[in-house]
């Protein structure tokens, strides 16, 4: 688990992108329903993607995402609603001829062929000859960061190799719209991290929308420009990767999106500005109003929520920036760059008995105590991190 990256926009030398609010529309899903028999698979999908997006769906296996990318590529009809690409009605589009590419997650490479062969597969009836079709493959190449890969067999390539095959070969088509149906999830954690920044980059070098789609939430938050958390065939939450991180709309949002502590909570007043509350282990609270988001059914009753990196343990003699209790460390999980604590809160068991644990995150650096299992501590938190569910 590492703090989600903020990547900065446009690449040193080149001027900064349009707002995502100044650019035309470029995919838009109105009202869109999907059935598979009596499954309904897609619940009214409203949703507009931008032109240069490098636009992410996000959510747990069987949540509508893969159905949404293949309604928009043509892979599937849809029951009712509309799907426009570059302002034009999909409907009875075939996937072929829409300005759309897919790069699938098994990456579909042909492993009789050369590099250079998959890569040119799509322009076998192009018209252009055979020498400006073989530039275009070098052109392809290059863009992927393969270049004098053309003449290697397919079948000996890298996974991280054969996911840009699958990029280049969908690249060489020019499409308005790139769809990405989980293409890292195949690759080992370094490679695939590599192959993020990669596509972040390639993503603003070609300058066409990206669909990403996702299980992997630290995936959709470091490469994202906005991103759609769906559950059960809908949108819960669209928004840009620090506003779903800080402020998720919901419980069920923010406990997808990254770890999250959650402590049950008593209202005590509100006003249009803040909502006073009591949490046992943390006492009296005033939430801003911008962090009060809604519960979920079933839930049983108000609780607030915050990251593990949003309080920190402190030294014995360190003076804290915000509000200070105290608890004792019932673990400690050690992940190299980070320690994570699991900390009991001295009065966290006010209201049911139960002592509730909070996890806390601390950066590891040179000369930092490691408190071990058992040891009493301050943790330092400020009011503004917490967000309250009701």
């Amino acid at each position: 688990m590492t703090a989600p990256q903020t990547i900065p926009q446009g690449r040193s030398g080149t001027p900064p992108r349009p707002s995502l609010a100044d650019r035309r529309p470029m995919i838009e899903c109105r009202g869109v329903q999907k059935y598979f028999g009596d499954y309904h698979a897609l619940r009214g999908i409203d949703l507009t993607i931008r032109e240069g997006e490098f636009f992410s769906l996000l959510g747990p296996s069987g949540c509508g995402k893969t159905t949404l990318l293949r309604t928009i590529a043509g892979f599937e009809d849809i029951g009712s609603g509309v799907v426009l690409v570059d302002g034009k009605d999909m409907a009875n589009v075939p996937a072929n001829v829409r300005p759309t590419n897919m790069v699938f997650q098994s990456y579909a490479i042909f492993p009789h062929l050369t590099v250079a062969e998959n890569v040119g597969f799509g322009l076998r009836r192009d018209p252009r000859s055979r020498a400006e079709k073989a530039a275009a493959v070098e052109e392809a190449l290059e863009m992927v960061g393969l270049r004098g890969y053309g003449k290697r067999a397919a079948h000996a390539l890298s996974g991280g190799q054969r996911q840009r095959v699958a990029l280049a070969r969908a690249l060489i088509l020019k499409p308005k719209v790139l769809l990405l149906d989980e293409p890292l999830s195949a690759l080992d954690r370094k490679m695939r991290e590599q192959m993020q920044v990669e596509l972040i980059k390639l993503q603003r070098q070609v300058g066409i929308t990206f669909v990403l789609v996702t299980h992997d939430q630290e995936e959709a938050l470091v490469m994202s420009d906005r991103i759609a958390v769906m559950f059960e065939g809908q949108i819960a939450q669209l928004d840009g990767p620090e506003a779903l991180y800080a402020r998720p709309a919901s419980r069920r949002v923010a406990d997808f999106i990254g770890v999250m502590n959650f402590m049950p909570a008593r209202i005590l007043g509100e006003t249009a500005e803040h909502v006073t509350v009591a949490v046992p282990g943390f006492g009296t609270v005033e939430i801003p109003a911008r962090n009060v988001s809604r519960a979920d059914p079933g839930d049983p009753g108000p609780s607030i929520g915050f990251r593990p990196e949003a309080a920190t343990l402190l030294a014995a003699n360190a003076e804290a920036t915000g509000r200070v209790n105290g608890g004792v460390i019932d673990e400690v999980v050690y992940y190299g760059d980070m320690t994570y604590y699991d900390v009991i809160m001295d009065g966290s068991d006010a209201y049911d008995g139960i002592p509730h644990e909070v996890r806390i995150s601390m950066r590891n650096v040179f000369g930092r105590e490691v408190p071990d299992v058992g040891t009493r501590v301050r943790v330092s938190w400020s009011p503004g991190s917490l967000v309250l569910f009701r």
